[in-house]
């Protein structure tokens, strides 16, 4: 299950050499992420699960570390659990809390809002507009 070259181009493009989900500059090594996953299952010796997911239309450019993050789950299982995690981060981390308590973090009531969701809304708030 491997994109031709080609292909990898075109997804590295897609916002304009960004991850699609923090919006970080993509590095050298960089992760082609399938949205609605695809499970590897090789090294139990099964075939992959979902394989019809393998599709160029459901690929985006991730970092290394928001694909490695994601890893098998769907985005909105993902958006959750990053979400969560800053309940989990005041809960159990005596550094966190001490960090906040200093004003060096601020915690909002934001979603996650994943970079090639806002990139969509400026392009169309910018097709709207005529620029």
């Amino acid at each position: 299950m491997r994109l031709s070259k080609s292909d990898r181009e075109k997804v590295r493009g897609m916002f304009d050499g960004r991850c699609a989900y923090c919006g970080g500059q993509l590095g050298e090594r960089w992760h082609a992420d399938h949205v609605e996953p695809v499970i590897r299952m090789g090294w139990l010796g099964r075939p992959p699960v979902a394989p019809e997911n393998h599709r160029i239309e459901n690929i985006m450019p991730a970092c290394a570390p928001c694909n490695i993050s994601k890893g098998s789950m769907q985005l909105e299982t993902w958006r959750g659990w990053l979400a969560g995690h800053v309940t989990s981060l005041n809960r159990h981390h005596s550094i966190y809390r001490l960090a906040k308590a200093f004003g060096l973090v601020c915690e909002t009531a934001s979603s996650v809002v994943f970079h090639f969701e806002s990139a969509d809304r400026r392009a169309l708030q910018e097709n709207e507009h005529g620029r």
